[in-house]
């Protein structure tokens, strides 16, 4: 705990004379620097848990800049290239061409499940990826696993089946692009902290770049060379990923780096060893300890099982309902076009909303986004059935810029990896389940209608969930700094009331001798 101001000299002297790398005179100890007892050691790990931070530890300044520009790039195209080669209907089109058989009429089921796997993997994989982060930094973690997408990128362009895919291309090459993604969100966070919401929606401004660009240059690949020499081809996005992973320089502060060459201000070294902090456990559960974040991550799955069915089932809807429209494919770009505009929009704003209050963002974006799948059946015209899913993929992209920012405000940066890497976990199951539901009923039902009701509803209530968290947090933390002020003021009284004993003691002895 915080030393009083009457500590004598003979104690400030022993703390001055410390070794490097420890706590600084009247900070608090730093988690494993030295064993606490008693009620401080309760108290620390209270604040430490609620607050998700060191105890006492001087938090570090991002560079607002700098190299993280460059780093902001390089994540913007980890963004773009693996959500983009993942989810682009082309390559299932094309799968469907080189492999499919007239005499197999389940071969639409087979090749679904190769994308399907594919993208449940890149976030099942998270949080795990968020644990090898912690241990070896964001740098290392993306650059293998970029290595090991592209072996698997390469090996599916050899495959003589449907079935190879499954292993090369849904599961090697889909752990390989978790292990480049998840790191691509924590080490914003390093380099920006009043910019985190502007560069976060320019980051994820990449994916829905990627999502209107990259079918046109597939379209064209695939009819020319066709599906295995497109994915040689991608092998190249994946090489570049590669490379771009070494741009995740660890940021180090010089000022509490006793053996380093360079004081004051902070320092970006390229062969700098230092992180925040090693995780206590390999996976850090205490986060769920803090409350608010623990609602977030039931929020946001919950209003993830209707979320994704739009996306998925959007198309066929259009194909059935709209058959005498020409370019049905407008209103995915419609979606992608307004997604990218509504990350760079809302990650400014975000930018000027304080603290927890950023959850409001996502309770907006997943009312609008709840209301939308409703209006999809309603829409008896083309033109409005446009402008229904332009409102939706701008507030798709509120929700998406914003993830990181609230994992940082929530948990704070030295467990945002795996509190960011637990919330993508959970993420995969409604992913997952959802969108075949809504399959299920069409085919029960033989109408999207009522699946397309029933998609609107999880958001709406996933957003009234996340609409208790920042009363959650600002009640914990009024708990905390309670607690906290009202032992440091019983320690002051303490030492007060033995500087007071010590006085009488002294004047005693001075009376005997006078």
């Amino acid at each position: 705990m915080v030393p009083s101001q009457e500590e004598p000299a003979a104690a400030r002297g022993t703390s001055e004379a410390q070794p490097p790398g420890s706590a600084p005179p009247g900070a608090a100890p730093l988690p494993g620097a030295g064993p606490l007892d008693g009620p401080e050691a309760a108290a620390a790990e209270k604040v430490e848990v609620e607050l998700g931070g060191s105890v006492g530890a001087e938090p570090l300044e991002p560079p607002e800049g700098g190299w993280g520009w460059l780093v902001m790039l390089a994540a913007m195209w980890c963004n773009g290239s693996v959500f983009g080669i993942n989810a682009c209907g082309v390559l299932f089109v094309s799968m469907l061409k080189t492999f499919g058989s007239k005499d197999d009429d389940k071969m639409v089921f087979k090749t679904a499940w190769v994308s399907s796997l594919s993208m449940g993997m890149i976030f099942f994989c998270c949080p795990i990826v968020s644990v090898f982060t912690d241990i070896f930094g964001c740098r290392k973690t993306a650059v293998v696993g970029a290595a090991v997408g592209f072996v698997g990128l390469l090996s599916s362009s050899f495959v003589s089946s449907i079935e190879p895919l499954y292993l090369t291309y849904g599961i090697i090459f889909a752990c390989g692009c978790s292990f480049a993604y998840q790191p691509s969100l924590v080490i914003l966070g390093h380099y920006f902290k009043k910019r985190l919401g502007l560069v976060n929606g320019i980051v994820t401004a990449g994916s829905s770049i990627f999502t209107i660009l990259l079918p046109f240059l597939l379209r064209v690949l695939t009819d020319s060379v066709g599906l295995f020499h497109t994915l040689r081809v991608l092998c190249i996005f994946v090489f570049v990923l590669f490379l771009a992973g070494f741009t995740y320089r660890p940021f180090a502060s010089s000022a509490k780096d006793k053996d380093g060459t360079t004081k004051g201000g902070n320092r970006l070294s390229l062969f700098s060893r230092r992180k925040f902090s090693p995780p206590k456990k390999i996976f850090n559960f205490a986060i769920f300890k803090v409350t608010a974040y623990a609602v977030w991550a039931v929020g946001i799955p919950l209003a993830l099982f209707g979320y994704f069915v739009p996306y998925v089932h959007l198309m066929k809807y259009v194909n059935e309902r709209f058959q005498d429209e020409k370019n049905k494919e407008v209103v995915l770009m419609c979606i992608g076009i307004t997604s990218g505009v509504g990350r760079l929009l809302f990650g400014r704003i975000a930018d000027y909303v304080p603290g927890v209050k950023k959850i409001y963002l996502q309770v907006l974006s997943f009312l609008f986004i709840g209301l939308m799948s409703m209006m999809i059946p309603l829409c008896s015209v083309f033109g409005g059935l446009i402008a229904v899913c332009l409102i939706m993929g701008l507030f798709d992209g509120c929700f998406i810029s914003i993830m990181a920012p609230i994992a940082f405000e929530l948990v704070g940066a030295q467990d945002v990896s795996q509190a960011i890497g637990f919330l993508l976990g959970f993420m995969s199951i409604p992913m997952t389940v959802g969108p075949p539901i809504a399959g299920l009923l069409r085919d029960k039902l033989g109408s999207y209608d009522v699946a397309f009701y029933l998609a609107g509803i999880p958001p709406l209530i996933g957003g009234a969930v996340l609409c208790f968290i920042p009363w959650v947090h600002s009640k914990k933390q009024r708990e905390v700094t309670k607690t906290t002020g009202g032992e440091k003021m019983e320690k002051m009284l303490a030492n007060q009331n033995s500087l007071s004993s010590s006085s009488a003691i002294f004047k005693k002895e001075s009376d005997s001798v006078i």
